[in-house]
């Protein structure tokens, strides 16, 4: 049996797939039936413990709460600098990601938001964003 060399073929368990599902347009949260929500990966409710999770279609447009410009990045994002680093409403869910299709001084709290998956710069993974609705 040979184990695996490319660190590329590991897939982060349910982060993965979530933003496999977000690229498609298919984002989701899960929902215990108290109507906690969370995103993946989970197998318990944060808020009350609940182990019986529901995919539920993750609403469309959030709303930032509050954000971020980054100017002097560490070395993983030097080349997206300068860049806004938001949290953003999403239904009963809250989610951080990079402003993406606006200049970064443009943003404000209170801007409808989509989410969208994008590409670092710098190392080309795969990042959530968000642009504007």
């Amino acid at each position: 049996m040979s184990e695996r060399s490319d660190a590329d073929d590991i897939a982060d368990a349910g982060f993965d797939e979530w933003l496999d599902a977000a690229e498609t347009g298919d984002a989701y949260y899960l929902e215990c039936a108290n109507g906690h929500g969370s995103l993946p990966p989970r197998r318990v409710c944060p808020d009350c413990g609940a182990t019986d999770l529901e995919e539920v279609v993750l609403p469309e447009p959030g709303e930032i709460e509050t954000f971020t410009i980054t100017h002097v990045p560490t070395p993983a994002f030097e080349d997206d600098a300068p860049y806004a680093t938001a949290i953003a409403n999403v239904g009963p869910v809250r989610i951080t990601g990079q402003v993406m299709g606006v200049d970064p001084e443009a943003v404000e709290t209170g801007l409808e938001v989509e989410v969208e998956i994008t590409v670092s710069e710098t190392t080309g993974e795969r990042v959530i964003g968000f642009r504007p609705a």
